[in-house]
């Protein structure tokens, strides 16, 4: 739904039924929103219009005419003057000048060649001589680029004019998808050698994987063109850029056509909370002044992250991110978006030293930094507005209310939020307390604890968990024997046993009651059995452990088979029921002593024993649905590497018995860490 700019208000009272603490901060909601209109009409009656002013990427940077020539514009408040050169012209300093065009803005034509080619060929370098205030002359690469290759020489990226004589023509429709099962991959990881992969090795032999696993969406993360590969793609240098070191434009753009094809929809992992503060291949002092694109003095440092940060004040700073964005999905299809860093983005303490209570006056006061979150605010309504298909996904652990709410209501226009707290809540259960310690009410609390009516991505893990440093959930089970007891020829130890029996059971009850859609990283589907830790000088440029072991899950004489086919089944059955679409699940019993989980979603009756020994026989669980029930999933089957002491044959019956307040009840064996799903019969019934 589009905003008008024309003074209307927002529907506040839709935010108000759904949390009527907000009724309190409504001067403030309404003053956030006046922003984003003042914002609005500024771009309508100053700018040429939305789509004109997020569509830069077409007037700024080097564009080709139709004449066969190309024209150069940028955006250099601070300089004297600015000069072309590069291959093209034997790399002859001040010899293509060009002009100020007046706001900061020049402009350089360059005509076609006798033959009316282009004048740049394609593929050759080229970049911008700025002259500062000083009026020294500096070299800089041009922030629009749209390709970057690391020159061996200097390991600087230099712009190259990408013009291939036969574009990539895309060939298949974005599919359509619900209940978003999102695989959340490198490029550069996903093969098992120890290399820097490729594009075409992803599309080739990852994404089968990803579609035969029942995934519906690919999140790729570290694409926007970055210098420090170990920075894990989080210090963008060159923001219309796909990194290269993974191949080229085309093969980015086939991977995400074969995406389509095997009916998965690609999210990009988007760095917009922050730059590099590379100068010479980043955008850091590329007009020489130390603003630019970023605030002047502490408030453009990131003092953690040693990076600028941008001034969303500004209207070309705008622009400049808001037609990134139209770019990626404009030119490679992109069918939404994962904001990073949001929480840094939207309070000026970037949320460093903050311990978020949930306490209101922490959202609605003078920590919060406006023009950020107008940004985002303007984002989302700019992106929904073009696409309406697209997703926006925020990565906010702060819990901003009305985050994830249309910006109609006066919310901030994002899709989802990540469940950040849940596989923080994992961690410390397995870092820090005895299984038997567990509170199993503290797990259900953590996994429900979400803003009624805003989406949440719920994960037990993610690339965060899997970086040197922290250890994904299979490490943090397993560790200590996951070299040398994985084997299905060598005795199954206590150990495995148990690190095997959680792993599954922590990740069904995190897909299944922790939100409205599921996130995954890659190879954590099978339990990858190492960290993830880039090449650096700290580890002598390794690659050992920046890469997949796909070897470990297709080799079917180890346990890890068992963990892959259990994520399948649960991803399938997921795509079949689709709980994700559905109200947020019935919790019917936290049974402490027992260790105990039973809630119902979507007319399924999840079961959960997290007691270390203790299996129950005729246990009575509650349920809405009257009829008879079938196991739909069991964690204890062999082909997920259990004990089989459940029989697939059995069917239970519900009594008119009322149970844990719900109208009927069953009895079933349920035992000792091991995770269960009831389904009707006849499952046209709903709960």
């Amino acid at each position: 739904m589009a905003v008008s700019f024309e003074g209307d208000i927002p529907d506040l009272e839709s935010l108000y039924r759904l949390d009527g603490y907000l009724k309190s901060h409504e001067h403030e909601i309404k003053r956030r929103y006046g922003c984003l209109q003042l914002l609005l009409k500024g771009i309508e009656q100053d700018q040429g219009g939305l789509d004109s002013f997020t569509s830069g990427y077409q007037y700024f940077g080097i564009n080709k005419l139709p004449s066969g020539g190309v024209v150069c514009r940028q955006w250099a408040p601070a300089a004297q003057a600015v000069y072309l050169r590069g291959d093209f012209n034997e790399w002859r300093s001040c010899e293509h000048a060009f002009r100020n065009i007046g706001f900061g803005k020049w402009e350089f034509t360059l005509p076609p060649k006798d033959d009316g080619s282009c004048p740049i060929a394609h593929n050759s370098i080229v970049k911008l001589q700025i002259q500062t205030q000083s009026g020294d002359l500096v070299d800089r690469i041009c922030p629009w680029t749209k390709y970057a290759v690391q020159c061996q020489d200097t390991m600087l990226f230099d712009s190259v004019w990408w013009d291939p004589p036969q574009p990539y023509q895309f060939k298949y429709p974005t599919p359509k998808v619900s209940g978003l099962q999102i695989y959340e991959a490198h490029v550069g990881i996903a093969s098992w050698k120890g290399e820097v992969s490729s594009y075409d090795n992803f599309t080739d032999n990852v994404l089968p994987r990803i579609q035969k696993q029942g995934y519906n969406a690919v999140q790729l993360m570290a694409i926007m063109e970055h210098a420090f590969y170990a920075s894990f793609g989080y210090q963008v240098t060159s923001f219309y850029a796909a990194s290269s070191r993974y191949g080229n434009p085309d093969a980015l753009k086939r991977l995400v056509d074969e995406a389509h094809r095997r009916g998965l929809v690609v999210f990009l992992d988007v760095v917009h909370s922050h730059a590099a503060k590379n100068v010479l291949d980043g955008l850091n002092q590329f007009d020489g002044s130390n603003s630019c694109f970023f605030h002047e003095g502490h408030r453009g440092e990131h003092m953690l992250w040693d990076s600028r940060l941008f001034n969303y004040s500004s209207w070309e700073v705008l622009r400049f991110l808001l037609s990134n964005l139209r770019w990626w999905v404009e030119e490679y299809h992109f069918d939404g978006f994962r904001f990073d860093g949001v929480t840094s983005m939207i309070y000026h303490h970037h949320g460093i030293g903050a311990g978020f209570s949930g306490g209101y006056h922490e959202y609605f006061g003078l920590s919060t930094d406006t023009e950020a979150l107008t940004y985002l605010t303007l984002a989302n309504h700019m992106l929904h507005t073009f696409y309406p298909d697209i997703v926006t996904i925020a990565e906010d652990v702060s819990g901003m209310p009305a985050l994830c709410r249309p910006v109609s209501e006066g919310g901030n226009g994002f899709d989802y939020r990540l469940a950040m707290a849940i596989p923080d809540k994992w961690i410390k259960l397995l870092k820090e307390q005895k299984d038997e310690d567990w509170n199993v009410g503290d797990i259900v609390w953590t996994l429900i604890n979400r803003r009624h009516g805003e989406k949440t991505v719920a994960y037990a893990e993610s690339h965060d968990q899997a970086l040197v440093g922290d250890k994904t959930l299979a490490f943090w089970l397993m560790d200590k024997e996951m070299y040398t007891h994985m084997s299905k020829l060598t005795p199954l130890t206590m150990i495995i046993d148990r690190g095997i029996a959680l792993h599954k059971m922590i990740r069904l009850i995190t897909h299944a009651l922790g939100g409205e859609a599921w996130l995954n990283f890659i190879g954590n589907e099978f339990g990858h059995p190492e960290w993830l830790d880039f090449p650096r000088p700290g580890n002598n440029n390794s690659y050992h452990y920046a890469r997949r072991q796909w070897n470990t899950v297709d080799d079917t004489n180890l346990r890890y088979e068992h963990l892959n086919n259990f994520d399948r089944a649960m991803n399938e059955l997921q795509l079949k029921k689709q709980w994700l679409e559905s109200p947020q699940a019935y919790v019917s019993c936290k049974h402490e002593g027992d260790k105990l989980i039973v809630f119902e979603r979507v007319g399924l009756v999840f079961i959960f024993n997290f007691h270390v020994s203790s299996s129950f026989t005729d246990y009575r669980i509650g349920t809405n649905v009257h009829g008879e029930y079938k196991i739909e999933l069991d964690s204890d089957a062999a082909e997920f590497g259990g004990h089989c002491r459940l029989d697939h044959s059995t069917r239970y019956f519900s009594s008119p018995v009322p149970w844990h307040d719900r109208q009927h009840s069953l009895q079933v064996y349920i035992p000792s860490r091991v995770a269960l799903v009831l389904g009707l019969v006849d499952d046209t019934a709903t709960s």
